[in-house]
C-alpha cells in the first residue's frame, strides 16, 4: 500500500495528470470510473486565486465521489503561494501539488512551473511555504530540469522532500523537450535507487497501453505511474493497465456503444456543471479523441460540433449508433 500522508492507496497507483482545459470534474468523474487512483485539478495560478479570479476559483470545485482528489497549484512568489494554499485548504481536498514542470512560456515566463527548474533554491522555498500554510499533505509534479545540460532531479528530489512533501511525480522530459521526443525514465529509477529518498515517486510521460505500464513499472521500479495525454478520450486505460496487470490479458477495446456512452455521460455532466451551451462547447475538443480510429467517424464529427442541447446530443447519439450497428452488419 502506497501513503500520501494520511491517503492510502493501492499498491500500485494509477495517477491521473493535472492538464489545463482538460482536467475538469465531468472528466475526472468519467476517469475515477474508469479506474484512476487519484486525480488532480486543472493548475491554478496562486496570482488569480488572490485576485478571486472567476476562472481560478471555479477550478476549486471537488466532489466528494472523486476521491482521492488534490489541487494543484503553480506560482513564484512565495507569499502568494502560501495564501493561495490556505484558500485550497478551505474547499478541503485530500492534498495540495505544486507545479514546478508546466513548460508553456506564458507560466514560464512568470517565473513559475518549469520556469522554477532554473533556481532550486527558489522552488525550495515555494515549497516550504506551501508546506508550512497548510495541514494537508503536499506532493510536488516536476520535471529533470531545464534542459540536457542542467538535469538536476536528484538534487531536487532530496531537497524537496526535506520541505516536507509526501510524495513527488517526476515528468521524465526537460523543460527544453516539451512534450516531445522520449521520456527517459532512467533518471526515475535512480531516484528511486537513492537510500535518501523515502517518499512515493510517482513516474510520468510516454505511458500509452497497458504494455508499456507493467514493462516501465518492472524496470524502473516506481512507485506509481500518472497518465495524461494517453487519457483524453480514452478513460478506460486505467482499467486495461489494471486487469493487465493481474492476468496478463487485454480487456476488450471499447465499442461504439461504450465510445458514446462515455460521451453521453462526459456531455451531461459537463453542461450540469458549466451550463448547458458552454458545457457542450467546450466539449467539442474531446469528440476527435474518443473516436480516434474509428472509420467513417469524420462524417459525425461536424454534426458533433454543431450540438448545442443535450436533446439534440441524444439524437446524435441515437443517430451515429444506428449508423454503426448498419455498419456492422455489413462487415
Amino acid at each position: 500500500m502506497i501513503k500520501i500522508g494520511n491517503i492510502e492507496l493501492p499498491e500500485f497507483p494509477l495517477l491521473l495528470a493535472p492538464m489545463e482545459d482538460v482536467s475538469d470534474p465531468p472528466f475526472r468523474r468519467l476517469c475515477k470510473m474508469h479506474g484512476a487512483d487519484l486525480m488532480y485539478s486543472e493548475f491554478i495560478s496562486s496570482e488569480g486565486l488572490i485576485r478571486d479570479a472567476i476562472k481560478s476559483r471555479k477550478k476549486l470545485d471537488i466532489f466528494d465521489y472523486e476521491r482521492p482528489v488534490g489541487i494543484q497549484i503553480f506560482g513564484g512568489d512565495e507569499e502568494a503561494m502560501a495564501m493561495s494554499a490556505r484558500i485550497v485548504e478551505t474547499v478541503n481536498p485530500d492534498l495540495v501539488d505544486i507545479n514546478f514542470g508546466c513548460p508553456v512560456k506564458k507560466v514560464v515566463c512568470k517565473g513559475a512551473g518549469a520556469g522554477v527548474l532554473k533556481d532550486i533554491d527558489l522552488m525550495v522555498r515555494l515549497t516550504k511555504a506551501v508546506v508550512s500554510s497548510t495541514h494537508l499533505p503536499v506532493t510536488v509534479k516536476t520535471r529533470l530540469g531545464w534542459d540536457s545540460t542542467s538535469i538536476n532531479i536528484d538534487e531536487v528530489a532530496e531537497r524537496l522532500q526535506e520541505t516536507g512533501i509526501k510524495a513527488l511525480t517526476i515528468h521524465a522530459r526537460t523543460r527544453a523537450q516539451m512534450y516531445k521526443g522520449e521520456a527517459d525514465w532512467e533518471h526515475i529509477s535512480r531516484i528511486k535507487q537513492n537510500p535518501n529518498i523515502e517518499i512515493p515517486i510517482f513516474g510520468n510521460g510516454d505511458i500509452d497501453s497497458a504494455e508499456k505500464a507493467l514493462d516501465y513499472k518492472q524496470k524502473y521500479a516506481c512507485d506509481g505511474i500518472m497518465i495524461g495525454r494517453a487519457a483524453i478520450g480514452y478513460p478506460w486505460i486505467f482499467n486495461e493497465i489494471k486487469h493487465f496487470f493481474k492476468t496478463g490479458e487485454h480487456l476488450p477495446e471499447p465499442t461504439i456503444s461504450d465510445r458514446l456512452l462515455a460521451v453521453r455521460q462526459h456531455a451531461e455532466w459537463s453542461t450540469e456543471w458549466k451550463g448547458e451551451r458552454l458545457g457542450l462547447v467546450e466539449m467539442r475538443q474531446h469528440y476527435s479523441n474518443y473516436f480516434r480510429g474509428i472509420p467513417h467517424f469524420k462524417e459525425f464529427r461536424k454534426k458533433f460540433l454543431e450540438v448545442f442541447t443535450m436533446e439534440e446530443m441524444d439524437s446524435l447519439i441515437k443517430e451515429t449508433q444506428q449508423f454503426y450497428e448498419e455498419y456492422q452488419a455489413q462487415l
